[in-house]
């Protein structure tokens, strides 16, 4: 029996040697929002699950909706049953969640809902004694974040550093900011009250096991590497793709759209692990320190001409999507029905290294596509003499890997093989390796990962404020560009469309084409 294809699943943390965290408490602010029902109660139980909770550990909530602790958790009960990933959660679990869960509706900008706020937190921390450590999760508008820390600091809640009173983090959630300017004045803000070592900036895509395993593929290998540079990379392409609008989020997505959403953050983390150099070691520091020089590295487009010459932009339109009739992006609640913002990009990035000068990487992302997509595509050039002459095919030789990250989530190698015949012809074939395959059970939610890692005060897979800045640097002249020019006339995609027009030219003036599963 192959070990490797048959083996039992084994999370993912408990792979790498982790250990429990420290015994603390988790204080979710914001937790009547969505987010806390479908993700991140859901990976707490994961967490218990697998062994990975803290042993001395309770869970506050707070928010404006009134509600009960009861009622609370048999909200977020359903919640857990639904959206926990991998293996359904014992209810021995999910009673020792409830039984140290409380909700306390609060106006924290109040004094007296301050002070029921603090002292249900003191209760709790005092009866599962989780001896002072405290990991805030602002699932919170960004907006709010500075008076929100600047209420906790001042209220003795959270501290700077204080050992004799346990570790205080604070996770907070995308968009960091909304332009470079933004992102520092925040940045500022939480630097004024706390240590960067407490601050925890998430981006969901680096919890993926499938966006880790990149870094697995290519420096615990030996195979890959050797071919990892403009020698024998033609060039890179980075698809995130959405079947979905909208969904009830225009209000958001009018002061945001596809730039701002998904380049500025996932789209370029993807990027910088595609591209960076190996680190000296595994530790937060060390993989951030390369990701940030890549980022560095990326040729600024400054110029409305470099703009228009390196990307593109689109909105959807109505139409259907298989049997469904879906409105445009103009007909979206809270969106305005002469709307400029787009909600399909695609832009055209150069890394000015000794690595990768003149590969060109392609990202895109949109919405109401074809399907849920989201893949690194790495073509590598074609063999430099083609000693087999009886074929017309111009792209013999031209390997490729296609690193799926959602759905069906694996990778495929496409090489060069012989038709089986008395003639010499030629067929690309697929080298397919599948994690449902290969390991039986899915991996665990992004979440459940950044959140054990955030325990544990391990900041590799979230951002430093000098790597979310620089992605700023690069994404804001481009948004500067486009609101100072004419918009194109939008709508200007079909729903179920791979995007408009513009975005095949953008990538066919370079000879080549978007790889469309």
């Amino acid at each position: 029996m192959d070990e490797c294809a048959g083996s039992e699943y084994v999370p993912s943390n408990r792979r790498s040697g982790a250990v429990r965290p420290d015994p603390c408490a988790v204080i979710i602010l914001g937790a009547s929002g969505d987010l806390t029902r479908r993700k991140l109660v859901p990976a707490l139980a994961g967490l218990g699950r697998d062994g990975f909770l803290p042993d001395r550990f309770c869970l506050l909530g707070t928010g404006r909706t009134r509600s009960s602790s009861s009622e609370f958790f048999q909200t977020i009960r359903a919640g857990i049953a639904l959206h926990t990933e991998g293996d359904a959660v014992p209810p021995a679990v999910t009673d020792r969640l409830a039984g140290c869960t409380e909700y306390v509706s609060a106006n924290l900008t109040d004094p007296d809902d301050l002070g029921r706020f603090s002292r249900a937190l003191e209760r709790l921390e005092t009866a599962q004694g989780t001896g002072g450590n405290r990991l805030f999760y602002l699932s919170l508008p960004p907006s709010t974040y500075p008076a929100t820390v600047s209420q906790l600091v001042q209220s003795g809640l959270l501290t700077r550093g204080a050992p004799d009173r346990g570790w205080h983090r604070v996770v907070v959630e995308k968009p960091f900011g909304t332009s470079l300017d933004s992102a520092r004045l925040l940045n500022g803000h939480l630097r004024s009250f706390l240590n960067e070592n407490q601050i925890f900036r998430i981006d969901h895509y680096l919890g993926k096991d499938t966006v880790q395993n990149l870094l697995i593929l290519r420096f615990g290998n030996v195979i890959f590497e050797p071919l990892w540079d403009r020698r024998y990379v033609d060039h890179v392409q980075i698809t995130v793709a959405e079947e979905l609008g909208v969904e009830g989020r225009g209000a958001y997505y009018e002061e945001a759209g596809a730039l701002r959403d998904m380049f500025q953050n996932h789209l370029l983390q993807l990027l910088c692990l595609v591209a960076m150099e190996p680190p000296v070691n595994f530790s937060a520091d060390a993989v951030r320190d390369e990701k940030t020089k890549v980022l560095r590295a990326i040729r600024p487009w400054t110029l409305p001409e470099e703009v228009a010459q390196n990307s593109a932009r689109g909105q959807y339109g109505p139409g259907t999507i298989g049997d469904r009739v879906v409105p445009s992006y103009r007909q979206e609640r809270n969106v305005s029905p002469t709307s400029s913002r787009e909600t399909y990009a695609a832009c055209r990035f150069l890394v000015d290294n000794w690595r990768w000068q003149g590969v060109p990487f392609y990202l895109r992302s949109g919405k109401r596509m074809p399907g849920r997509l989201s893949e690194i595509f790495i073509q590598f050039r074609t063999v430099p003499h083609m000693m087999f002459k009886a074929t017309d095919r111009a792209d013999i030789g031209a390997n490729s890997m296609a690193i799926r990250i959602q759905p069906n989530e694996g990778i495929s190698i496409t090489f060069e093989a012989k038709v089986p015949g008395v003639e010499f012809n030629l067929r690309p074939v697929r080298l397919d390796f599948s994690y449902q395959t290969a390991f039986k059970t899915p991996p665990p939610s992004a979440y459940q990962t950044l959140l054990l890692q955030a325990l544990q005060g391990d900041a590799t897979l979230f951002t430093r404020r000098d790597e979310a800045e620089a992605q700023w640097e690069i994404i804001d002249p481009i948004l500067s560009a486009w609101e100072s020019t004419r918009a194109p006339s939008f709508p200007n995609y079909d729903p179920g469309s791979w995007g408009p027009s513009r975005a095949d030219e953008l990538i066919q003036r370079d000879g080549r084409e978007w790889h469309n599963p």
